[in-house]
Parts: structure tokens; sequence; C-alpha cells
């Protein structure tokens, strides 16, 4: 039961599994997200379904390892499982034929644009992707984006490839050209998500967003992943993951990401003293 059948790492802290979940795979669509708990111990934390095989019953998650969970979920091996695996959850991204649309995905947001991407491009869409990240080594399926993609622009934010520069760079190089844009759909780091949306809000793009807020129970029930949309209170698990990127509170949303990064940073400290611990008991380092 939610076996895991392959392991990747993408990049430094970024690892891209395959999982037995039959389920699942055959009824996710493109924007929704799972909620996984490794073990009994473990906290509920959401990933978003990049892909899934409705034939071989697995899904794909990918990952960047940053907090105590997706370290210890970035440990496991082929042949482990996972506990918990709860889903698909949130609304599906709405497809149609636009007519030209931009993905953008920025760092780890370019996992869950991917799908969004291969959706719309099956739609009909000319699809235009622009995916970047600090530096070379960091940026990640570059060639599947380029798979489902009319055009794809790269950029690093120190030049090391593609475009030196930002996404908003690249896109505001396409809007300036008279590209006829009719959606952009932008995921990523809270700051990156907010300069698309300050951007194409000039240009009177519509522009949607996925959040990755705080999220607990993912049923709308605790409370905790609420982001202000517009005058509206909306819960990312049920109301989104997806939102109008004009209307976003992004300084509440970045405020409310941080509320626990100090008990985070103690069950990370945690976590990794008990793992090195393990290890030199194993004799296979010395401390």
């Amino acid at each position: 039961m939610n076996e895991i059948l392959e392991k990747h790492i993408l990049s430094e802290g970024v690892k891209d599994i395959t999982v037995s979940s039959p389920h699942i795979a055959r009824k996710r669509k493109a924007g929704q997200f799972i909620i996984l708990r490794i073990n009994e111990y473990g906290e509920r934390i959401p990933l978003t379904i990049v892909d899934s095989d409705p034939v071989e019953g697995t899904i794909r998650l990918i990952f960047q390892e940053v907090g105590k969970t997706t370290y210890a979920l970035g440990d496991l091996e082929v042949g482990d499982e996972i506990l918990d695996i709860v889903g698909p959850l949130g609304k599906p991204t709405h497809v149609e034929n636009f007519g030209k649309v931009v993905c953008i995905g920025g760092g780890i947001g370019v996992a869950p644009v991917y799908p969004i991407a291969v959706a719309m491009k099956k739609a009909g869409n000319e699809v235009i992707s622009i995916i970047g990240a600090r530096d070379k080594d960091l940026l990640i399926m570059e060639d599947e984006m380029s798979s489902v993609s009319d055009e794809l622009i790269v950029t690093t934010d120190d030049g090391s490839y593609g475009i030196h520069g930002f996404v908003t760079d690249a896109l505001k190089e396409l809007l300036d050209r008279g590209r006829d844009i009719a959606l952009c759909v932008a995921i990523g780091p809270v700051v990156m998500m907010r300069a698309v949306s300050n951007l194409t809000r000039e240009y009177d793009l519509k522009t949607v967003v996925s959040l990755n807020s705080v999220m607990v129970d993912g049923t709308g029930m605790c409370g905790g992943c609420r982001v202000t949309v517009g005058d509206d209170t909306r819960f990312v698990c049920v109301d989104g993951p997806e939102f109008d990127g004009h209307l976003v509170n992004y300084e509440e949303l970045i405020l409310r990401q941080g509320a626990y990064i100090k008990q985070e940073k103690e069950s990370l400290d945690l976590y990794h003293k008990c793992r090195l611990d393990k290890l030199a008991e194993k004799g296979k380092i010395n401390v």
C-alpha cells in the first residue's frame, strides 16, 4: 500500500518519487494535490500530483527537502511505504481552449505547473512556458516542460543558463512584444507569484496562481490554510489551490507562512540529530 516504486534526484534537495496509489491515479486532474503522512507520528503535508498513470495505478510526486517531513520523505527508498495518502484534493485547474497561455514555474514551482501545461496543451492551447531557478544546477524538468510547450523560455537569477534574470523579465518581454496572451498561470515562491501578478495587472492579463499555505486536514475544517482573496476569506484546500492572482493578499500569506518557522526549525534540527545518531549506531558514520 502506497509503496515507493521509483525514486530520482532532480537537483540538490529535490526528489522525484513514483508511488503506488491506484484510486488517486484514476481520479486526479491537473492542479489537484494529495496530503500524506509518512508514519503514525508524522505530520500531514500537501504535495501536488505532478503526473499519474491510471493503468499502472501510480502517481508522481516531486518535492523539495525544506522541513522535517520532506527530509524524512526524501530518506525513504524504493520499496518503502508511505502510511497515508489522501486525495485527490482541491479543485482541478479550469482548462479550456483559451488560445495562448503562458505557464510560469519558479524553482520547485515547475513541478506543479507541469501538469497544468500538459492539460492546456491537450485542450488545444498554444503554450508558452517560462521556467526559472537561482542557477543552472537548481533547474528542474526542462525537457519535460519543453515537450509540452510550443515555446520554452529558461531564466536563471545568476545568468549561469538561459536568460540572465527573473521569470518576470522574460514575461515582460513577451508582453511588450504584443503577444496575444489570454491567460497566465504562475506557480512558485509567494514573492515570485506576487511579482508576476503585479506585472500582469499592468497589462490587464488574467492571472491564476496556485497557493501552498500551511495545511493540516485538507477538508476545510481546521482553517489553517485560510487566505484573503479580494474581500473574502477562502480556504486553499477546498476553495483552491488556484485563485485570481490579482486578488490574493500576498502580504498576509507571507506572514501566515512564517508563523511556525521557529517550531519548524526545532523539529528539523531534532530530526537531523536523531538521523545522525541512528547512522552512528549502524557504524556508518563516526560522531
